[in-house]
């Protein structure tokens, strides 16, 4: 299978994702060792914000270390419910710069450019898979590398459905979705469920980012950077929008907007009290880590329907690159690089990518036919068959999505605005942010 092919339909699509998490060697104890190479000895200070892989990441991290003597890496996760965006900044502003660090699209590349290394040498870069690279690419320079792929859609419970009657291969739009969501409320009782989703309003990434990113793609052609140009948004697919935020609203677990991502996740849909939440396939370690069958067998993605546009698709792309410090000396650059490269390219690595990380990966030479959980597996195959949405929301001016779009939502699931004002205010805050 030509793996080239695999994400080629995503374009440019590229996510800035629950605590302070501190890892390997003690998170933050490099921050005041002497990096470079005297002595022999290397430090890297990774800052970096997927929780759902730390273990197996600091576990990669102690491989990379036992091969290659003189290198510490000490790693800081920062992630989940807390803002990682924000909390770079604040790393930086302490004068603890790590060497490797998280950035998204062209908009962080434009935030971060003074600080971010020039990573068209490495073999990582080489390897990543077409159109991955567009919007960390600048003057000709690749100012990031891919972490991986990733999908999100509607999780749902396969035996749920399948008590209730409810073909999930039927539902291909808004409508056929909405009918089983009744269908699956008029039950819920026999169903043993508290309601039909768990829709997590306190996490503005989740409606700001993530589910806007469905209706708000289409009209910049799925293409990050054409976001990142806009001057202004349209909502064109508004409605459609204003639908599906109304559907899981109205038959979820109250109140939303205080419901996080750990219950919805793991309280809820891991144990089996409601039936659909809209995650991505990183959500399979916390659901396997409660119901390791649920995980293996007992789950799938539905497509978030987009009413005008695409109603059997999932939004597919880069959740964050990797970028590395271009203020830090030659030696710690360099080593840096190499354990990139190490980890994407390297038959070791590769084999961590896919077993324990159990991603899907953003780059050739893997052997896709490898990826083990089944969420990631519908995701590669929603690719193959080309029912796909971009990912522009990288593109999004600095901190709109969450904090202006993000916020609105939450007020008017609160009822303290009306859809008008949510679509109003954002448009304003995105012209203002783009015509400064």
């Amino acid at each position: 299978m030509n793996k080239k092919k695999l994400f080629s339909g995503i374009g440019a699509g590229l996510l800035s994702l629950s605590l302070l998490l501190t890892g390997c060697n003690n998170a933050d104890k490099g921050d005041g060792a002497k990096e470079g190479s005297k002595g022999g000895n290397v430090t890297l200070d990774v800052f970096q914000f997927k929780v759902e892989f730390k273990k197996q990441f600091e576990d990669a991290a102690k491989k990379y270390e036992d091969s290659h003597k003189g290198v510490n890496i000490n790693i800081t996760t920062v992630g989940g419910g807390e803002d990682y965006g924000a909390a770079l900044k604040s790393k930086f502003a302490s004068g603890k710069e790590p060497a490797i660090y998280n950035i998204g699209g062209p908009q962080d590349v434009e935030d971060w450019q003074k600080k971010l290394a020039d990573l068209s040498d490495t073999e990582a870069s080489k390897k990543a898979l077409k159109g991955t690279l567009d919007g960390v690419t600048k003057d000709g320079k690749v100012l990031g590398l891919p972490y991986n792929q990733e999908g999100y859609g509607f999780i749902y419970n396969k035996a749920v459905f399948e008590k209730a009657g409810i073909d999930p291969k039927s539902i291909k739009s808004f409508a056929d979705l909405e009918n089983a969501v009744k269908t699956l409320d008029s039950k819920k009782k026999d169903l043993g469920l508290k309601a039909v989703f768990a829709l997590p309003g306190k996490e503005t990434w989740v409606t700001g980012l993530h589910l806007s990113n469905a209706f708000l793609a289409p009209e910049f052609d799925n293409n990050v950077l054409n976001a990142f140009n806009a001057k202004k948004v349209d909502f064109k697919y508004g409605d459609a929008f204003k639908k599906v935020l109304d559907l899981q609203n109205n038959y979820s677990v109250q109140p939303t907007v205080s419901l996080d991502y750990a219950q919805q996740v793991e309280e809820l849909f891991s144990l089996q009290k409601v039936a659909l939440i809209q995650q991505g396939n990183w959500a399979y370690g916390s659901i396997a880590g409660i119901d390791q069958k649920l995980a293996d067998t007992g789950i799938g993605f539905l497509p978030i329907p987009v009413e005008g546009y695409k109603e059997d698709a999932i939004p597919v792309g880069i959740p964050m690159y990797w970028g590395v410090n271009s203020n830090k000396d030659k030696d710690t650059q360099a080593e840096a690089k190499k354990f990139l490269d190490w980890l994407y390219t390297s038959d070791e690595g590769k084999e961590i990518v896919l077993n324990d990380f159990k991603f899907i990966p953003a780059y050739d030479g893997f052997d896709a036919s490898k990826i083990s959980d089944p969420l990631s597996k519908e995701i590669y195959q929603y690719a193959q068959d080309g029912k796909t949405i971009g990912w522009a929301f990288m593109g999004y001016p600095t901190g709109w999505g969450q904090e202006t779009l993000g916020v609105q939502i939450q007020k008017y699931l609160s009822k303290e605005a009306k859809w008008e004002d949510v679509v109003k205010t954002s448009k304003e805050a995105w012209e203002k942010a783009r015509n400064k």
